[in-house]
């Protein structure tokens, strides 16, 4: 039986590195990634999506919405929703001729 690498199955079966599909899927990974986050630190604060809405300024189904990972959020939400649960927040961006580094 032949064994495959996590990258051969990914390129066989999302697509390569680069491709249209292979960024989306892993757009979506990391909108997951960041909903569970989310998650884990509010039940560890022992925390309701309703009261983390409240400490952030958001609606309930605006919090239920980020952990699930459904539809879009603003950047700006979810970084209310991490200064709620007093996360330190740091982020990247890399352009050709210009990089930004946020911590909050």
């Amino acid at each position: 039986m032949k064994t495959y690498t996590l990258d051969e199955l990914q390129d066989k079966f999302i697509g390569p590195v680069g491709s249209p599909a292979r960024d989306k899927f892993e757009r979506e990974l990391e909108i997951d990634l960041i909903g569970s986050a989310i998650r884990q630190a509010r039940k560890d604060h022992h925390l309701t999506q309703e009261d983390l809405g409240k400490l952030a300024g958001v609606r309930k189904a605006q919090i239920s919405k980020i952990e699930n990972g459904a539809g879009s959020s603003k950047v700006d939400t979810v970084m209310r929703v991490f200064s709620a649960l007093k996360a330190k927040v740091k982020l990247q961006i890399e352009l050709p001729n210009a990089s930004i580094n946020v911590t909050r």
